[in-house]
Order: structure tokens, then sequence, then C-alpha cells
């Protein structure tokens, strides 16, 4: 079991005793921790271990001098370290960092974050995004002055106040305060007044539109030609971002359209765009935007797709490539109240829920788009393989997959099969072990996944039974033809058509056969003395040495 992850990391105890002792970087990784969400060093524990040295002992005096060399090369960062003894008897530093509320930095400059299990430099105009997105104050708990407790709307309030106590995600002790407590409780008063975050969730409409940031939703809808048909606006700051959500979809029908499925003697009903789709777009859009910067949201509704634009780039530390794993808030108290309220996921889990949601429904799954001052995700309309449908349903219902095992099978099925630095690209993994440990998990075991090909030539595609009992009907297998078979289709094909290019040698065998495949097996051919070729590039032409 590996302990490092988002906010644990490890270090081995020469980093603080001995010729080796290294504060500098012990400065850095705190920095990161500040500069995050907080975590803990453990400080004893080797890498790939979970315990110290059995015989291994802390030095009380050395809590001090941790204590003391982390203050003096750091800037904004609060730790406290404490010896503890673990299970086997051995004893190691446990160095707890917690979150800065201003940006974290190293006493000659230097700014880190913690990206996963790793922490990275913050480096050029990143710098600047951090300190925006880390003020000394946030703007959720600045006071709106000219926004007295006794202005807020009391039916929102009631509203609000009645969905936190009905909710399971609400600790009793804190359904058991008081209105006012529990406004203040969840950072919506301060005092005699109203919050930004208050005035957001409970004040009046003129309030909210004084903010100058507070949500503008905008759907558009367009037809093929991309001609705009239609258009929906919330732009009268009439609703809080709670209120939004379910109004956006009650209102925007095309949300409610339908496919109707063959299944059986039945008919089957999915629907054009699933419900928990939007509300997580939605969700994620209004609690995950920077409200220091103006700017509309808009829902693009074009035949075949939803695009849901936002203002602002993601938080620093999440990219495109890493939205699926990493997780980091930017208003952190709007995020705890749609998280207790049940409008959204736990943290971190929103983009699963929707690729599991798109995968098992036969869709492509969301694309996220980033730019210089927007971030935008797209989700598609049409299903693309329906026939998934019944597989992922099946499969789920006798084996009762995990939600990550949903998602791989569902990319698997999509796609015919994908190899293994394929499917870690499109998970966007960055080892294999976390590809073959948690996302394929127990589908090979299952009988679901099956691989052919070693080391980085492995792919993994789904199995056939699986496919049949599915009720996935396949064009062909070529896609998971074992390579010998391919390479004596490509010998056969070249007897027939000498002098041919590899694509029209792919065309004729068939396009489902990926490209790079085919041209692999061509390669060990020509290794081989099989196939002899002319010409380089787009001019390379073949011969089968037979012939």
């Amino acid at each position: 079991m590996n302990l490092e992850g988002q906010n644990t990391e490890l270090k081995s105890l020469r980093l603080i005793v001995g010729g080796s002792a290294d504060f500098s970087a012990l400065a850095a990784t705190c920095v990161c921790f500040a500069n995050s969400a907080g975590g803990r060093v453990m400080i004893g524990i080797e890498d790939g271990q979970t315990e110290p040295a059995a015989d291994q002992r802390i030095d009380e005096r050395l809590l001090e001098v941790v204590r003391k060399r982390v203050a003096e090369l750091t800037v904004n960062v609060q730790v406290a370290p404490q010896r503890v003894i673990a299970a086997n008897g051995g004893e190691y530093l446990a160095l707890m960092v917690a979150r800065s509320l201003g940006v974290a930095s190293t006493s000659d400059g230097r700014y880190f974050l913690r990206v996963s299990d790793a922490c990275r430099p913050v480096l050029g105009d990143d710098v600047l995004r951090l300190l925006n997105d880390r003020p000394g104050i946030s703007w959720e708990s600045m006071v709106a002055q000219d926004a007295p407790v006794d202005s807020a709307d009391p039916i929102q309030v009631r509203a609000l106040l009645a969905g936190l106590r009905a909710s399971d995600r609400v600790k009793p002790s804190v359904k058991e305060k008081s209105a006012e407590e529990l406004l203040a409780h969840y950072g919506l008063i301060d005092g005699l007044w109203l919050t930004h975050l208050g005035v957001l969730l409970v004040g009046s409409p003129r309030a909210r539109a004084r903010l100058g940031s507070a949500p503008v939703v905008q759907a558009i809808k367009y037809d093929e030609r991309g001609a705009k048909i239609h258009k929906w606006a919330w732009d009268d700051y009439t609703l809080s971002p709670v209120q939004l959500v379910d109004a956006i979809w009650d209102e925007i029908s095309d949300f409610r359209e339908t496919y109707e499925l063959p299944d059986g003697l039945y008919r089957l009903q999915v629907p054009a765009y699933d419900k928990r789709v939007v509300r997580e777009l939605m969700v994620n859009a209004l609690v995950h935007r920077p409200y220091t910067q103006r700017g509309d949201i808009f829902l693009n509704l074009h035949p075949d797709r939803l695009e849901v634009c936002n203002p602002g780039r993601l938080p620093l530390g999440v990219t495109v490539h890493t939205i699926l794993h990493a997780s980091r808030r930017r208003n952190d108290r709007l995020a705890t109240l749609f998280h207790d309220l049940k409008l959204m996921e736990k943290e971190g889990s929103g983009f699963d829920l929707m690729y599991d949601v798109q995968l098992s429904q036969g869709r492509l799954a969301p694309i996220p788009e980033e730019g210089e001052d927007w971030f935008k995700v797209t989700v598609r309309r049409r299903l693309l393989k329906p026939e998934v449908i019944g597989l992922l349903a099946r499969a789920d219902a006798t084996h009762q997959l995990s939600q990550r095992e949903r998602i791989t099978l569902g990319m698997l099925a999509m796609s015919d099969g994908l190899t293994a630095r394929e499917l870690a690209q499109r998970l966007e993994l960055s080892n294999g072990e976390e590809l073959v440990g948690t996302w394929l998990g127990r589908l090979p075991g299952l009988g679901l996944v099956m691989s052919s090909g070693k080391t980085q030539g492995v792919r993994y595609f789904v199995a056939p039974h699986a496919l049949r009992d599915g009720g996935v009907v396949g064009r062909t297998t070529l896609t998971r033809m074992p390579p010998h078979r391919l390479r004596a289709l490509i010998e056969e094909d070249l007897s027939r058509y000498p002098g041919s290019s590899s694509g029209q040698i792919n065309r004729r065998i068939g396009a489902e056969v990926p490209y790079r495949t085919l041209k692999r097996a061509l390669d060990d051919l020509v290794s081989a003395a099989k196939v002899r070729y002319t010409g380089d590039g787009r001019g390379r032409r073949y011969w089968s040495t037979d012939g």
C-alpha cells in the first residue's frame, strides 16, 4: 500500500539528520502543502514502506530543530511536529502542515504546489495565478458592508436551512444549531452583516447584482449551420446558485428529450442528456469559477453536443490532462455547502461520474478544454454505440463493478480495444501500476477484459463472450487479431497487390485495424525478409519477397 498522496509525503530520516540533512528540501515540501490543502510529512518512513524500522527512535530535541529551521526557511508556513510510535514499536516524526491563508513561499522566493502525489514548482506567469487564487482573505469571507443580515431574503433563508437540516451529510450537532448559528457556521454571516457568500446564496437580487460577479447564465441553441435559433437567460439575479441548477434543467426542454432503443420485447428510453451529467456540469461551473472575475456562464446547445463554458481558467495545479485525478478547491465554503446540500459529489469525483454516465450510455467521454481566460467542457449527445448500454448494465448487475472499472470497461468497449499506453493516456494516468491495480481492477480476473502482447505492446480488449452476452455485435474481430494472423493477411494481400502503400494495405485488410498495429506488423515482416520495400515516407511501396 502506498501512503503517499495528495495530503501525505514520506521522507527518510536522513533528510533532517546527519551530513545528508537537507532542510531546504523539507521547506519546499512544506510550502507545497501550505499552498494546497495542507498535509503531513512523515519523516522516518522510507518510500515503499508503511512503517518505520522497528528499532528507530526520534530524539525529542529534533522536533524543535525542525520547527525552527522550517520557520527560518519559509514564509506563511505553519507546522506542528510530533513524535509518533508506530504499531511495530518504531518511531517517526510527523510534521503537520496547515493550509496557508495567503501565499506560502520559501525564504529565497520560490513557490511550490501539491499536484496529486508530487510537489511542483510554480514559475513565470503561474506565480500571478497563484497570488490571485490565494488572496490573504478569501472572497467568500469578505463582509458586504451594504448588506445587513436583516436584508436577506427570508424565503431563500428558510429553503437553505431546510435543505441543510434534511441532508444526511450534515452532522446532527450542526443541525441542532439555531438559524443564526447555522448561517454563521457555513460562513454566510459575520456579525451583523452578510458575507459575499451570504449575499450570493440568500441575499436580495439588488445586493447580489451589486457584487459584480454573481453568476449570469446564458443558454443558446444553434441549428446545423451554426445559426442561433433560441436563447434563454438568467440575468436578473433573482436566483441563487443553488436555485439556478434546478431552474436551468427545468426550463430547457431539450435536456429532457430521449432516444428510444429496442430492448427485447420492450423499448428502452435513453435521455439525450443525462440529468446527472448536466447537473454536474452546472455545479462545476457555479462552484469552481473565480468569483473575483466577471463573465457569464454559457451553455451552447448544438444538434450533436452541449458545451458549458465558464469564465476563468482551472485552479492552478489542475490541467485538462489531470482533471480526473487532481482536486483543487477554489471556493471552499461554497463547495462545502453544495456538497452538504447533496448537489455535488464528494470532492474530486464529479468528472469520474460524468465519464461513467457518458460511457455507460454508449457516448464519448466529456472533453475538457482550457483557453487564456475560459474553461469549457463538451459532452456529446449522439449514442455512438447503443449496444454498450446493455454490456455495461449486464456486467455491473452480475459483478457489481466499481466506478473506475465501469469507466475502463466502457472505454474499451467504445474503442474496440486499446494498448496499455493509449488506455493510460485516456485515463490521464502516469504509470502502469495504477492502470492495472485501480482502473482495470478485477476486469481481467472476471473474464470481462482480455489482453494480447507483452510489456509496452500489451493490448486490452473486451472479451468476446462478454460482448456476445451483452448483445454487442461487432463488425469484425480484426482489432483483436493475433499478430501472426495479421502478418499472414499482409503477405497474402501483397501477393495479390504488389507495390502497395501501407495505407492501401490497411484499407483492404480492414480500416478497423489500427494503422500503427498494421505498420508494426509490416516492419516485422521487413525485418524477417518476407517483405521488401522501395522509397521513403508517403512514397514507400511494399512487395512480398515470395512474389
